[in-house]
């Protein structure tokens, strides 16, 4: 009778200590809930953004060409202003026909180095968020500032979804040495100075060649980038840009046309600005 005494109690403690886990788990306190719960919410938050973007002409480069390899410096604090910048945004979008114009840049890639792929840091950029990079940048004086981070008033290349931000990573997955990394504000990172600091000894043939092959696979589709940033190519010029497709205002997929008028262009080009 002991034993069975003894096996009864053991029967309802098991059973008790089954309430008790059922009972976290409705209560959502079950860790393994909880990540489950943040997944799906994480994943409907996402599909709900690719519809507004599709909406809007903008597409996610990797469901157009899966070589691409994305790291979203601005969705993360691995950027200059060692903040999170994006709060929803977690792909990169593009027009989609500049989406395809990379993807065939990909292609190119790959017949002159197999193996080697594209890792984009940017593409479209919210007008909001641009604003934030203007404004961090204060110290700089207005007529500087501009060739690393566009005046949001007059718009940005990358607001229309017509340029991107990237580089080239080997068979490895290890990006190419370009001699200054991305967002790097020194003048070692201005395409148009590789002669003098080639010359200096600043950068190395390797690294300069390495800059060239980005170039080649990007100019392959027409991409161009620009004097002050080896990691920027433009499908579009600000003008051309503007008056072909609407601008993105907030991450929530605000879009709006801002056709970019010569003459305000004409004042861009004075002050140096990044496209």
């Amino acid at each position: 009778m002991k034993w069975l005494a003894l096996i009864v109690i053991i029967l309802i403690s098991c059973q008790r200590n089954t309430e008790d886990v059922s009972c976290c788990s409705d209560t959502g306190d079950n860790p393994k809930d909880e990540s489950i719960k943040l997944k799906e919410s994480t994943k409907k938050l996402n599909d709900s953004i690719e519809k507004v973007f599709l909406s809007k002409g903008l597409v996610d480069i990797t469901s157009v060409n899966s070589k691409i390899q994305i790291d979203l410096k601005y969705a993360s604090t691995r950027n200059f202003m060692k903040t999170v910048l994006y709060d929803t945004l977690r792909k990169v979008y593009l027009q989609r026909e500049v989406a395809e114009r990379l993807s065939k840049c990909q292609d190119f890639l790959d017949s002159i180095r197999p193996g080697y792929r594209l890792l984009v840091f940017d593409g479209v950029r919210p007008q909001q968020v641009q604003k934030e990079m203007w404004d961090a940048l204060d110290s700089i004086p207005r007529h500087r500032r501009g060739k690393f981070v566009s005046n949001p008033a007059l718009g940005s290349v990358h607001n229309f979804g017509a340029a991107v931000d990237l580089t080239i990573i080997d068979t490895k997955g290890n990006q190419l040495d370009m001699g200054a990394g991305y967002d790097d504000f020194r003048e070692i990172a201005f395409p148009k100075l590789e002669s003098h600091f080639l010359s200096t000894g600043e950068l190395s043939a390797n690294q300069v060649n390495n800059r060239r092959l980005l170039r080649r696979v990007m100019s392959s589709q027409k991409f161009n980038n620009i004097p002050s940033e080896w990691w920027h190519f433009n499908a579009y010029s600000r003008i051309a840009a503007s008056h072909k497709f609407q601008l993105l205002s907030t991450e929530s997929g605000s879009v709006k046309w801002f056709p970019i008028s010569y003459k305000k262009d004409s004042v861009l080009v004075e002050e140096n600005e990044t496209p």
